[in-house]
């Protein structure tokens, strides 16, 4: 599966953007799917991620409440709606195809597809 995100940009704090992470790929509506970020001199980091059928969706308390993660498998795309966006957010955003180890989740691919970048301003 091969991956590309979008939807970036710089935002003031409090804002909101959409991403969006178009597949290639006929198998994608049976991946289990997520987001990731890596800020600057950080280690990339688990936003959210949603069963294959979208029925389960899972968020880390850093974005809970204000991150919303879906997808439409007609279209082969996985969202991001963040709203109410602080400084700490600005990284860059992956989308992956995802599974459960060690009780984190982890790309399942071992491939990472272009990023998009989100700045917030303060």
């Amino acid at each position: 599966v091969q991956l590309q995100a979008s939807g970036g940009g710089l935002v003031q704090a409090g804002g909101s953007l959409r991403l969006s992470c178009v597949a290639a790929g006929r198998t994608f509506s049976t991946y289990d799917m997520g987001w990731f970020r890596q800020a600057p001199g950080k280690e990339r980091e688990f936003v959210a991620a949603i069963s294959w059928d979208g029925g389960r969706t899972y968020s880390a308390d850093s974005v809970k409440g204000r991150f919303t993660i879906s997808r439409d498998n007609a279209r082969n795309t996985v969202y991001l709606q963040m709203n109410t966006l602080k400084p700490e957010d600005t990284a860059v955003y992956h989308c992956a195809a995802v599974k459960v180890a060690g009780q984190k989740f982890v790309n399942a691919l071992d491939a990472w597809g272009r990023g998009t970048q989100v700045t917030v301003s303060s």
